[in-house]
């Protein structure tokens, strides 16, 4: 028996010697859960819904009222105009448009019906029906208040109109489609990257190749090139099987979405250096991309579920994904056909995101090599 514990100490020793092995084995199944508990959530929370109509009608005041006072839902702007509705859904300021017809209540009085709509944005068909059957709720609990106020056994009708926008058929390819597209992006860069490179500091070539007199950052860049060139093919087909396929439109510029995609391309690339950095084995570096980065960029980019129906700190946390914002802006640009001036923001922050990742994981694996 105390050969047996022996041996048994000694198993203990060698995992608990690699610190990188305890911190996967213990931590992040604690991450996990966590990421599992709160982001698995179909519920969207703090959804921003305008309003376009007479705010004079007491109707309409009465309805807005109880929006706000709803949970889920909040009111952002009280608009002037249809343009001014389209322009606001598109840019994501607001996720739905709750719209009016004149004299609502007036017509709601007098003749028992009135007309209201519900336009949402249908890049996201999953979060815009969510959204709409929520502002359905609270239309239809107001039309029940109505209607037993009503005396003479009349009953009120405003049974909304709903509209998706950019996706009228509510086609399910057009939400997890931009999100494949980054996953798959993502898996081929990072993961195939950081293997392929631990792989050669394992069997000692990579020392071999740098005493080479190649600079190591030019001998980085050739192994980097080829996964580039393989991510570039992949886009292409992708995109490929999504317009022919799966009858996802291209309503932007195809420039604009291939220079979005070299620029995640690049951003992955620099995720893939940097576990390769801090990876001493290839075991190591997949269960870092593995658990590391392919779960929560699937839990937490919006791939799956909504960003907003997660806790604050999640969705803070989600900020530092490349994938969110990649899988934002092929939406818009795919799909709503936005242009350059729209995705601004969210292409200047992906692109600071590539050049902080591959400046600092470069710097590191010089230092780790040398």
């Amino acid at each position: 028996m105390k050969e047996i514990f022996a041996f048994i100490s000694k198993e203990f020793m060698h995992i608990f010697r690699d610190r990188r092995t305890t911190l996967i084995v213990l931590v992040m199944p604690v991450v996990q859960i966590v990421l599992f508990g709160f982001a698995i959530s179909t519920e969207v929370h703090n959804a921003v819904v305008d309003v376009l109509g007479d705010m004079s009608d007491p109707m309409v005041q009465q309805i807005v009222c109880s929006i706000e006072n709803n949970e889920y839902l909040e009111i952002g702007k009280i608009l002037d105009n249809p343009d001014q509705m389209n322009e606001r859904i598109r840019k994501g300021k607001a996720m739905a448009a709750l719209c009016f017809e004149n004299g609502f209540d007036r017509k709601l009085n007098s003749e028992g019906k009135a007309s209201v709509s519900i336009v949402s944005d249908g890049a996201d068909p999953n979060s815009a029906q969510i959204v709409s059957s929520y502002i359905k709720g609270v239309i239809s609990s107001e039309q029940l208040n109505i209607t037993t106020q009503m005396t003479g056994g009349g009953a009120a009708t405003m049974r909304p109109n709903v509209q998706l926008m950019y996706n009228p058929a509510m086609n399910s390819s057009y939400n997890f489609v931009p999100g494949v597209m980054g996953l798959i992006l993502m898996l081929i860069c990072s993961m195939m990257t950081s293997v392929s490179i631990v792989r050669e500091k394992e069997l000692g070539t990579m020392e071999l190749v740098l005493v080479s007199p190649v600079k190591p950052f030019w001998i980085i860049l050739s192994k980097l090139t080829p996964y580039l060139v393989l991510s570039v093919i992949n886009f292409i087909s992708v995109l490929l099987l999504a317009v022919f396929v799966m009858d996802v439109p291209i309503n932007g510029s195809i420039t604009l979405l291939s220079l979005v995609a070299l620029i995640f391309v690049g951003s992955s690339l620099g995720l893939g250096l940097l576990v390769s950095v801090i990876s001493s084995t290839q075991q190591t570096a997949m269960l870092l991309c593995g658990m590391g980065l392919t779960m929560p960029t699937m839990m937490l980019s919006g791939l799956i579920f909504p960003c907003e129906s997660m806790p604050v700190a999640l969705q803070i946390f989600s900020d530092i994904i490349p994938a969110k914002w990649f899988i934002i802006i092929v939406k818009k640009v795919m799909i709503q056909g936005a242009g350059l001036s729209s995705i601004i923001k969210e292409l200047s922050i992906l692109t600071g995101m590539m050049v902080f990742l591959l400046w600092f994981s470069i710097k590191k694996f010089k230092t780790r090599l040398s």
